[in-house]
């Protein structure tokens, strides 16, 4: 073992008299709260009613949560369905388990049909909380780090993660510290969030293609951090299934933002605002892509 490492932490409960305190819990509705509050002042800068996002939040949340948890089981089928698996699991997402792909699909399913009923438009609600869902995916990721799950290989560097023997998973009991993903990840979104927050100031995307380029920020990182780990997942043709879900949504990203460019920027424009205009977004779009 290097003798230079991240250290776990000793423990990721407290309990108050019979009650438990998680720290994943507590990471996890941290990074909803402050995605939240970020959200909100951002749409009121484009001229909405903050509290829509409050309001928005009391339908998205559970479901995204919920759609979380659904995505993580069947992606994992066999830890809940398998021999050894044990479905009463299924509910106890304090033990870890929130997959961000299922969470991402099912908030947007709500909040468009929120939006919808309440006669709101999608798009400017999308663009405000584009950035801020990488605030929550990153305390998300702390409590990773607090539940000593979805390490990487084995690694030796500086900075390398020391995991409890009880925690590594079969055929790494040997090693001693592992590649910190959750902090890599942590890294790329906080990176993400410049990278989208300088696309906004410089070509003032609009119309939704800010969660287009979130998915496409996002998904790169992941597809890097995907292949990184070696925690138990399904594969297809060598790639581990969440990394060919980045793949897909890094592709939906792209195909998002040029639709609504497209929506933006319509044919009858002159030529010249035409050509300015796909300039600017292929400048944007090549940006976040590299």
């Amino acid at each position: 073992m290097s003798p230079f490492f991240i250290p776990s932490p000793s423990q990721g409960v407290w309990y108050l008299g019979p009650i438990p305190l998680r720290a994943y819990a507590f990471a996890i509705l941290l990074g909803i709260f402050l995605a939240c509050m970020w959200a909100s002042r951002r749409y009121k800068q484009r001229g909405g009613d903050p509290d829509t996002i409050l309001d928005l939040a009391l339908w998205v949340i559970p479901l995204g949560i919920i759609g979380a948890r659904v995505y993580h089981v069947l992606s994992k089928w066999q830890d809940y369905f398998g021999p050894s698996g044990d479905p009463k699991e299924i509910p106890l997402i304090w033990h870890g388990g929130l997959a961000i792909w299922g969470g991402v699909f099912a908030a947007s399913i709500t909040a468009c049909l929120v939006l919808r009923h309440r006669k709101l438009k999608i798009a400017p609600v999308a663009d405000a909380i584009a950035p801020t869902i990488l605030v929550g995916q990153i305390f998300g990721r702390i409590g990773n780090y607090f539940n000593q799950e979805l390490f990487g290989r084995p690694s030796t560097l500086p900075w390398a993660l020391q995991i409890d023997l009880q925690h590594r998973p079969l055929g790494f009991e040997q090693y001693a510290t592992f590649h910190p993903t959750f902090l890599y990840e942590m890294l790329w979104n906080l990176v993400a969030i410049a990278a989208l927050l300088w696309i906004e100031r410089r070509f003032h995307p609009r119309g939704g293609m800010m969660m287009g380029f979130y998915l496409c920020a996002y998904s790169l990182g992941r597809f890097w951090v995907e292949n990184l780990r070696i925690d138990q997942a399904n594969q297809f043709l060598g790639l581990r299934l969440n990394a060919w879900t980045s793949l897909l949504v890094f592709v939906l990203g792209i195909l998002l933002a040029l639709w609504c460019y497209r929506q933006n920027f319509p044919r009858s424009q002159g030529d010249g605002d035409r050509e300015n205009a796909s300039k600017t977004t292929g400048t944007a779009a090549k940006s976040i892509s590299q």
